[in-house]
C-alpha cells in the first residue's frame, strides 16, 4: 500500500478508535508484566476480571519469586493454562530479582533475556509502563488487519513489526496497535464485515475469501 493510502487508513482508524489503548489493566510495570503473561489465548476481560485478586495478594517482585507453584498456578484460575503461564511468572520474577535488583528492566533487550518475554509483551511493557516507544506489539488482530491492508505478507510477528516500522510513522507506534486491534474486534474479525467497514475502499482485503 502506497504512503499516500497508508496516512489515509490511519487517519481513519484515529477518527473511529479515538479512545483505543492498551487492553489491560494494571497500576505499575510488574502488575502489566505479570497481566501480560497471563493474557495469550485469553480474552481481554478474562484477564482483567482475574488479575485485581492476583495483585492485591502478590504486591512484588519476591512475593512471586518465593511463592508456592502449586498455590499461584491455583491464584491464577480461570485463566488457561494456569500451570505454564504460572511457571514462567515465578520464573521471570526470579531473574529480575537476581540480575535485575527486583526491578522491571526498561530496554527490549534486558526484557526479552527473560524467558516467557517476547517483544509483543517487552513493546506492551515499555510502552505503557515507561513511555519506551521502540517498536510496535503485533497481536492476532494486528496480524489479521495488517496482512488483509497489504501492510505485510507474513504472520510471523517479528517480521509484521519490522513492516509496520517502515511504513508507519513513528509518532503513531504507540497507539497503532490498539487502533488496529480496535478495528480487528469490531469490523475486522476473522469473517469480515467489509460492507459495513470505512476502510472498504482503502482496503485491498488481501486473503479475503468470505466477508458481510
Amino acid at each position: 500500500m502506497e504512503e499516500k493510502k497508508v496516512l489515509e487508513v490511519i487517519k481513519l482508524l484515529k477518527k473511529h478508535y479515538p479512545h483505543a489503548k492498551y487492553y489491560l489493566n494494571f497500576s505499575n510495570p510488574l502488575e502489566l508484566l505479570v497481566a501480560a503473561m497471563l493474557s495469550p489465548q485469553v480474552r481481554d476481560e478474562v484477564v482483567n476480571a482475574t488479575t485485581p485478586r492476583i495483585f492485591k495478594k502478590y504486591k512484588n517482585v519476591k512475593d512471586y519469586a518465593k511463592a508456592d507453584l502449586q498455590e499461584l498456578i491455583n491464584d491464577i484460575k480461570p485463566i488457561s493454562f494456569p500451570a505454564v503461564k504460572a511457571k514462567r511468572i515465578k520464573k521471570a520474577c526470579q531473574i529480575i530479582l537476581e540480575k535485575f535488583g527486583g526491578k522491571i528492566p526498561k530496554s527490549m533487550e534486558e526484557l526479552t533475556s527473560i524467558p516467557g518475554i517476547g517483544r509483543k509483551t517487552a513493546n506492551s511493557i515499555l510502552i505503557n509502563a515507561f513511555g519506551i516507544v521502540n517498536g510496535i506489539p503485533v497481536d492476532l488482530h494486528v496480524i489479521r488487519v495488517a496482512n488483509r491492508l497489504g501492510w505485510t505478507k507474513t504472520k510471523n510477528a517479528d517480521k509484521i513489526e519490522k513492516d509496520l516500522m517502515q511504513i508507519i510513522p513513528k509518532d503513531e507506534w504507540k497507539t497503532i496497535a490498539y487502533r488496529l486491534k480496535a478495528h480487528g474486534k469490531a469490523l475486522c474479525g476473522p469473517i469480515p464485515k467489509c460492507s459495513k467497514c470505512f476502510l472498504n475502499k482503502l482496503c485491498p482485503k488481501i486473503g479475503v475469501t468470505k466477508n458481510l
